[in-house]
C-alpha cells in the first residue's frame, strides 16, 4: 500500500519494470576524505521538485563530463538498507532545461568517489556536513557491510540525514543533529548562537 506521500508501507519492496530496489547505509563523517584516496570528483546539484517524488540531478565532473538526470524515488518505511524503490532517466541538456523551469527546492554538493563509499562534501546552509553512503545489489552484502574508522555514526535509518529532508533543513536543525551524534563542524558554535 502506498499513502499519500508514495511511502511503501507493510509489503516487501520489489524491483519493477522500470524501478529498482535501492539499498544503501549512510554515515556521518567528521571531516572529507583525503585526496590522495580519491577515484572521482564531482559537483551536485539536486533540484528536488516542489510536492512531488522527484529530483533532477546536474553532475559535473572534473573531467568534463556532465550527467543529466530525472530520478524518482519511493521511500519505504522500514529500517535497514533497503530504502525504497528508484528509477533513473538520463536526459538530455534541452530536456533537463524544460524541468529545471520547474518550482524547486535546490541542494549542492561536491560528491568524492572514495570505494567502497560515495562521500558527500555539502555547501551552503549546510556546510561542514560531511555524508557517507555505500551502496549495494544484494541484503546480505549490506548487512555485512564493515564501515571504515573515518565513518564516526551510522545514520542509515536516520531519515534527517536523506537529500529530500536535508534540502528543507536550516542550518541551525542541521548543527543541532550533528551535534546529537557529537560532531561540531568548525564555526558552528557561532552559527548555532
Amino acid at each position: 500500500m502506498e499513502d499519500k506521500a508514495g511511502v511503501v508501507q507493510g509489503q516487501s519492496v520489489r524491483a519493477g519494470k522500470y524501478s529498482r530496489v535501492e539499498r544503501e547505509r549512510r554515515f556521518l563523517l567528521a571531516r572529507p576524505p583525503e585526496l590522495s584516496a580519491v577515484t572521482t570528483t564531482r559537483v551536485i546539484t539536486d533540484r528536488y521538485v516542489v510536492e512531488t517524488r522527484l529530483r533532477l540531478r546536474r553532475a559535473d565532473f572534473t573531467d568534463g563530463r556532465c550527467e543529466l538526470k530525472l530520478t524518482q524515488k519511493v521511500p519505504v518505511l522500514q529500517p535497514g538498507a533497503v530504502q525504497g524503490l528508484i528509477t533513473n532517466t538520463y536526459l538530455s541538456p534541452a530536456e533537463y532545461d524544460v524541468l529545471a523551469a520547474l518550482p524547486a527546492a535546490v541542494l549542492s554538493k561536491c560528491r568524492f568517489s572514495v570505494p567502497p563509499l560515495g562521500v558527500d562534501v555539502f555547501d551552503g546552509h549546510l556546510q561542514g556536513l560531511v555524508l557517507a553512503e555505500a551502496e549495494f545489489t544484494s541484503n546480505k552484502e549490506a548487512q555485512s557491510f564493515m564501515p571504515p574508522a573515518e565513518c564516526v555514526a551510522e545514520v542509515t535509518d536516520d531519515t534527517r540525514f536523506t537529500g529530500g529532508q536535508l534540502v528543507r533543513t536550516s542550518r541551525q536543525d542541521l548543527l543541532r543533529w550533528l551535534a546529537e551524534y557529537g560532531l561540531y563542524p568548525e564555526g558552528s558554535q557561532d552559527a548555532a548562537e
